[in-house]
């Protein structure tokens, strides 16, 4: 037998995505992902409604994540594959709508990831004086980006390892700076009760709290981001319960904390401007040791924040690419590393163009309508779910409980928050929606006819009800 003829008959080898992950590393995706919105973006509700509507959004709009947690708890972890929530429109909804799906999250995560690059280099500029310049500030973004990216590239269980330790120490930061300034003790350090008043409070009555919701979002946005992962997580049925309920509490806690000692350091005027309430809570105790470490912590954050970003949109990139909604050339995994190889490094220019164009309150923006969009879909898909697939059809790894009740609260808080996002940003609303309009019109008619119909659907389910 000819060597070639051998070489023909020998079985092609698939390379795959490792499963290696547990609870610990769902936990690290999620917060890593979420916890720099507590270092940043949160306080600028203050400025749309005052500190009290900071707060009350605080709790609102973890009402919403919530209910995102526990909805994607119930699907992925019956729907576990690479891509989380297309995956899951995929196989619920449709072709058409999973590709909107994975459009969201890539552009949520990859703009989150901007934000976050922006504000680290915003930080260092701000400590390192007028010597830095804004050579040194771009090239700190680009390092940022491109040096993430190449860890991404190594390997998913050296990623998340790195997230654990780097999201934890930033929350450790947190907690550290509230036991710091006497929380029990007001007037020692912590002035509450001199910063929210019955005069400025809600100095701008209800219609300030709605117009807060836009930038409520960026207390927790990126928590569902635990799904990308579905794919390289030893158990599903557990890991991804536990990893997302137990970050949703985590984020909880802080997003607490840290209104509590931001607004009884700051009055809501300078809170809702700063780019860097925790920072600024730092220095404001007076302690250089405080403030070093809240610097540290703000970079930490943002450092875990766009790690786990580059890690959940080129998963979302290679999804579309394996079921060839894009050019099956993004569905490559790395031989050695087993990573979606092609698709990280793909969107490293696309990521490194943004930062170098937009600021930090447009990419944050940007990321949060992205979010939005892609929330609404889940409140309609996990009706479409249970409707299609009742309760003992089908094996669920997890099912979340109050149904339809999460569902209605996430479709309510939805619609509200487009209502806040359109107050402020019209424009970039009425563009983004205009963007997703024409893509799914070149989706329809143009590339789903590269599309293997029978092969995109892999789950072994039995026909829907009504079928």
């Amino acid at each position: 037998m000819s060597a070639n003829t051998a070489s023909a008959s020998a079985p092609v080898k698939k390379v795959s995505l490792l499963r290696i992950l547990g609870p610990a590393h769902v936990w690290a995706l999620g917060v890593g992902i979420v916890l720099v919105g507590e270092y940043t973006g949160w306080n600028f509700a203050a400025d749309k409604g005052g500190t009290l509507a900071a707060l009350i959004i605080c709790w609102v709009i973890g009402l919403l994540y919530t209910s995102v947690a526990m909805i994607d708890s119930e699907v992925t972890s019956t729907v576990a594959a690479a891509g989380g929530q297309y995956a899951q429109a995929k196989h619920i909804v449709g072709p058409l709508m999973a590709f909107n799906v994975a459009l969201y999250l890539v552009f949520a995560y990859t703009m989150l990831e901007v934000s976050n690059a922006i504000l680290i280099a915003d930080t260092i500029k701000a400590y390192a004086g007028e010597g830095f310049g804004d050579w040194h500030y771009r090239g700190v973004i680009a390092t940022v980006i491109v040096v993430l990216a190449a860890l991404n590239y190594r390997g998913v269980l050296m990623t998340l390892n790195v997230n654990f330790v780097i999201t934890a120490v930033a929350y450790a930061a947190i907690i550290v700076l509230f036991f710091s300034v006497q929380p029990w003790s007001q007037g020692t350090i912590l002035k509450l009760n001199e910063m929210v008043t019955p005069e400025n409070a809600l100095p701008y009555g209800w219609i300030g709290v709605i117009a807060a919701f836009h930038w409520g979002i960026w207390y927790y946005l990126g928590i569902e981001g635990t799904t990308q992962a579905a794919e390289e997580v030893r158990s599903p049925a557990r890991s991804l319960p536990y990893g997302t309920m137990a970050g949703m509490i985590t984020l909880l806690i802080g997003a607490s904390i840290t209104w509590y000692v931001c607004a009884s350091l700051m009055p809501w005027q300078y809170l809702g401007f700063t780019y860097y309430p925790l920072l600024d809570a730092g220095k404001l105790t007076g302690s250089a040791l405080l403030e070093n470490m809240m610097f540290a912590a703000t970079i930490l954050a943002a450092l875990a924040s766009a790690n786990g970003c580059i890690n959940d949109a080129a998963r979302a990139w290679f999804s579309l690419g394996r079921d060839r909604y894009l050019p099956t050339w993004f569905s490559a995994v790395h031989p050695t590393y087993r990573t979606p190889y092609r698709s990280i490094l793909f969107l490293v220019p696309i990521a490194l163009a943004f930062a170098f164009i937009a600021n930090l309150g447009q990419a944050i923006t940007f990321s949060i309508l992205s979010g939005v969009l892609h929330y609404t879909f889940m409140s309609v898909n996990i009706m479409m779910f249970r409707n299609k697939w009742p309760l003992g059809s089908i094996r669920r790894g997890y099912t979340h409980p109050f149904h339809p009740l999460p569902a209605i609260v996430l479709l309510a808080l939805c619609i509200v928050t487009y209502f806040a996002i359109f107050l402020g940003y019209g424009a970039q609303l009425t563009a983004m929606v205009v963007f997703y309009i024409v893509m799914s019109l070149w989706f329809h008619f143009y590339r789903y006819r590269y599309v293997k119909r029978g092969d995109q659907f892999t789950m072994p389910w039995p026909k829907p009800q009504g079928y």
